[in-house]
């Protein structure tokens, strides 16, 4: 990518030119000045003065010397990781998956907590406690926190309020004003599927691809578009409420207000409803959950295998629906129903190979999230950090 032509502001052309040289370091290091000339199609006068700013800032540091190609050894140089944290808050509808993360996406921390009651201010004071717990342990850096990510399980307007979320019975929740106020960095929430797609893209499955459909398979089913390797929220921010199209005209009620929708079928929801009628499971005691039933499966229990095998084929309903829609390279089931891998794969191929066309079917890849739970928590972090490594001015705004 080449900047040297862009022409007006002169400020916004450093600004651009600064958040691309950082970039490549971050991603690419460790680099010389001359590797970042060559490569960006920036001057060396320009990548020197930059890479000045950067130290300056402690975002970047010299490790040594490089090979030599003939003259004086270049200065290598390294992306400082350690320079701030961020937090990810993966908010489930029984959980709260939260991580400290260094800027890199590193997990240095992270904290789970399981709640029954979903009334908001409850709900609201377990956040705040995760988040201060991982506060607590966090190491001292030049930046400190930089910010916060929350990913909820529902729809999320631009300015990050909650709209609606079905299946914790919220309504407009201004959730990251009451973060800000409380912690005083910048907070970013967004639809956990979105974080969750976003997640893979740059630390799982997804890193080779450029058109992925990241299924979010918990209590609900959420969907997360990448595309030509940009997230896909859609005009309002409202894109990939997958998990409520129909797939039985006359199906059951759901909690989004609509009737047959896919994730009453093929959700960890619809997994435990099921749970509830199986003769092995009725001598239990104590409350079925996933992991119970993932136990179970590994025991050989053949009632529970087949009711994955169900969850599994429902599963590959939806997905069909999706390649036909959308012509993926790849899909990539996560959150929690991943885990059950072994019995939902199975069915779900099936499923795609015999409902869906040979070519849609051709170059598609359809594989489970190398992430597991942490996709959401993850993508979201990144979120907060890319937002604050793209602010400019970040010497006097935090000298």
């Amino acid at each position: 990518m080449k900047l040297t032509k862009l022409t007006g502001n002169p400020h916004l052309i450093k600004k651009i030119n600064k958040s691309l040289v950082l970039d490549m370091i971050k991603s690419q290091g460790p680099l010389s000045r001359a590797d970042v000339a060559q490569r960006s199609g920036l001057n060396k006068g320009t990548v020197s003065s930059l890479v000045k700013e950067l130290i300056d800032e402690e975002l970047v540091y010299e490790i040594g010397q490089g090979e030599s190609s003939g003259g004086r050894r270049p200065v290598l140089l390294l992306f400082n990781e350690k320079a701030g944290y961020s937090i990810g808050i993966d908010l489930g509808v029984h959980y709260i998956l939260g991580v400290l993360t260094d800027l890199q996406g590193n997990i240095i921390k992270e904290k789970r907590v399981t709640f029954h009651d979903k009334e908001y201010q409850t709900v609201l004071a377990l956040i705040k406690e995760t988040i201060q717990y991982l506060l607590n342990s966090m190491p001292n850096s030049r930046y400190g926190l930089i910010g916060i990510g929350i990913g909820v399980p529902g729809i999320v307007d631009k300015a990050g309020n909650i709209l609606f979320a079905p299946n914790l019975s919220w309504k407009n929740i201004q959730l990251k004003n009451e973060i800000e106020s409380t912690f005083h960095v910048p907070v970013i929430v967004d639809n956990e599927a979105n974080a969750g797609a976003y997640g893979e893209k740059r630390l799982g499955a997804g890193q080779e691809f450029d058109n992925i459909i990241y299924v979010s398979a918990g209590i609900g089913i959420g969907v997360g578009l990448i595309l030509n390797g940009e997230l896909h929220k859609g005009i309002n921010g409202f894109s990939g409420e997958s998990g409520h199209m129909i797939i039985e005209v006359n199906g059951p009620p759901c909690s989004c207000g609509s009737k047959g929708c896919w994730e009453l079928y093929a959700s960890e929801q619809s997994l435990l409803q099921g749970a509830k009628q199986l003769h092995s499971l009725s001598l239990i005691k104590e409350e079925t959950t996933l992991e119970t039933l993932l136990d179970l499966a590994a025991a050989n229990n053949q009632e529970v295998i087949q009711l994955f095998n169900r969850i599994g084929s429902y599963l590959g309903i939806g997905i069909n629906n999706l390649i036909n829609t959308f012509n993926p390279q790849q899909i990539i089931i996560g959150n929690r129903l991943s885990m059950a891998k072994r019995w939902l794969e199975q069915p779900i191929n099936q499923v795609i190979e015999t409902r869906t066309s040979p070519f849609h079917r051709a170059d598609l890849k359809i594989e489970f999230s190398k992430l597991s739970i942490y996709s959401a928590a993850l993508g979201i972090s990144f979120f907060a950090i890319e937002d604050f490594l793209k602010k400019g001015e970040r010497l006097e705004l935090f000298l």
